[in-house]
């Protein structure tokens, strides 16, 4: 007998939905500190600024296609997060139908276009693919767990494209991009400098060199070697599913790499078929899928559709293939303007040293070392010595991760530092919203600096009970007031501040 899918669907669909759930949440949460009318990088600057690039907002929809070029006021970019979030839910429930899927594709590709630096992470534009792809698993209409047409053999290959890119994209980014992948390293120092650590982070840092080694090749044989037997027989498949699926869950129980893991995983589910789950999944469930199987109809629209799409991923695919062979390889690119099939890749280098910018606040009249500095403490980025670091995936910090990008980097290269140091000086909800807390809650503070300070695990039981030591290296963002005219002009230049 062919192998069926109909599991398959009902679990790529269930995590799918658990994913959008998920990045619509975050959106709920941080979109308008991030580009709301008075944000950190307002939206409505941005599209003014593609429209007179690109010649016309119409030209600017083109380029970046998005329904926030109708209207992006802060009530309707929460509108559309509440909406997306709703619909996920639905979908996790185990509804779903294309129709639903387009709409929830297309409000999340309209947030990646508007989201500027808070949205241009690989995971994004992953996003969009997976759940493009997603649509024509679906019939039109009916939205039961277990519709009466089959899943499109076709999209569960493409699926299987996808996570073959995905893999094999990381696997060879890091092999021609840093010595420390080849000599086996990496994972000497990955585990402390990654971009927010999580609670299990320290203890797979101090693990033996030789267990570290042996996960670097846990590593190759997940992603330069799984993904050529993601299309081989039942038996192959079934084994690359699994090691990339523990390989994956490896990452995230180590550290905190927003959703990204748990995404990657979706794709990997088309490795097995119906056979596979009826082992592991629920009894009840098993029993409803063999029953629509039983009564399983062809439609003959959804294997056309599916014709069509599979035709159109393999022109978009010239690209992006192009790229894994180029010894000049860039990762995380896409190459159409609805992120349909895009290059994928992660840590091509490993820093060996971990620096984190830290915000600081002083009510003192002199601003010198000697002055009482508060520190803005991070949700996720570790900021004091004996702060914890926490589980956050697959929820995902934007500032948090941006300010992972910066300190490693000067503040001219990342100017929305300079405004949020002026929403610091006036306590600005928002902004304040983007910490764990405002060390300043009745009157704003007379100063605001930034301080690049270098971070190492402590080592376990030590006596202090710290799980990093901190060294200040430099002034990353000079000291400033609410009345420091040269932070008012440059405001003012970048459209900021009236």
């Amino acid at each position: 007998m062919p192998p069926t899918y109909w599991l398959t669907r009902f679990m790529i669909l269930r995590l799918l939905g658990i994913i959008y759930a998920v990045a619509f949440l975050v959106t709920i949460n941080q979109i308008i500190p991030l580009i709301g009318s008075n944000g950190l990088l307002p939206l409505d600057l941005y599209f003014n600024h593609v429209s007179a690039a690109l010649g016309s907002s119409g030209a600017g929809f083109v380029r970046l296609p998005s329904v926030f070029w109708l209207a992006h006021s802060d009530t309707v970019l929460l509108w559309a997060a509440w909406a997306g979030l709703l619909l996920s839910l639905v979908v996790v429930v185990g509804y779903a139908n294309a129709p639903m899927l387009a709409v929830l594709w297309f409000l999340y590709l309209s947030f990646i276009h508007a989201g500027q630096d808070w949205y241009g992470y690989g995971w994004e534009i992953q996003l969009a693919e997976t759940g493009f792809l997603a649509i024509f698993l679906c019939p039109l209409w009916e939205m039961r767990p277990f519709p009466k047409y089959a899943p499109p053999l076709l999209i569960i290959v493409l699926f299987r494209w996808l996570i073959f890119r995905i893999m094999l994209g990381a696997g060879l980014i890091k092999y021609r991009g840093d010595a420390v992948w080849r000599n086996g390293t990496a994972l000497h120092y990955y585990f402390e400098t990654q971009p927010i650590p999580g609670p299990l982070s320290r203890w797979f840092h101090f693990l033996p060199h030789t267990l570290l080694k042996t996960g670097l090749w846990f590593n190759w044989l997940a992603e330069l070697i799984s993904p050529w037997f993601t299309f081989g027989p039942q038996v192959a498949r079934h084994i690359a599913g699994v090691v990339i699926i523990l390989f994956q869950l490896a990452i995230a129980v180590s550290g905190n790499l927003s959703f990204l893991n748990w995404l990657t995983i979706i794709p990997a589910l088309a490795c097995f078929d119906d056979n596979f789950w009826r082992k592991i999944l629920p009894r009840t469930l098993v029993i409803k899928a063999e029953a629509a199987i039983a009564g399983a109809q062809e439609s003959r629209p959804m294997v056309t559709t599916s014709w069509i799409v599979a035709g159109g991923v393999a022109l978009l695919s010239i690209q992006p293939v192009l790229n894994l062979l180029s010894p000049s390889q860039v990762m995380n690119t896409s190459f159409d303007p609805l992120e349909l099939v895009n290059t994928y890749g992660a840590f091509g280098s490993v820093g060996q040293e971990r620096f984190n910018v830290v915000f600081e606040g002083t009510a003192d009249e002199n601003p010198d070392d000697n002055a009482n500095w508060k520190p803005y403490i991070y949700q996720g980025l570790p900021v004091l010595p004996n702060q914890r670091p926490p589980q956050i995936a697959p929820y995902q910090l934007r500032l948090d991760w941006q300010m992972w990008f910066a300190s490693m980097s000067s503040a001219d290269q990342y100017p929305w530092t300079y405004n949020l140091a002026w929403k610091l000086l006036h306590n600005d909800p928002g902004a304040v919203s983007l910490f764990a807390g405002n060390p300043f809650p009745n009157k704003p503070p007379r100063y605001i600096r930034a301080v690049r300070y270098k971070y190492t695990f402590a080592n376990p039981g030590n006596p202090q009970g710290f799980f990093w030591n901190r060294q200040k290296t430099d002034l990353w963002l000079p000291v400033m007031s609410a009345n420091d005219p040269q932070l008012i002009a440059f405001l003012k230049s970048a459209g900021w501040v009236p």
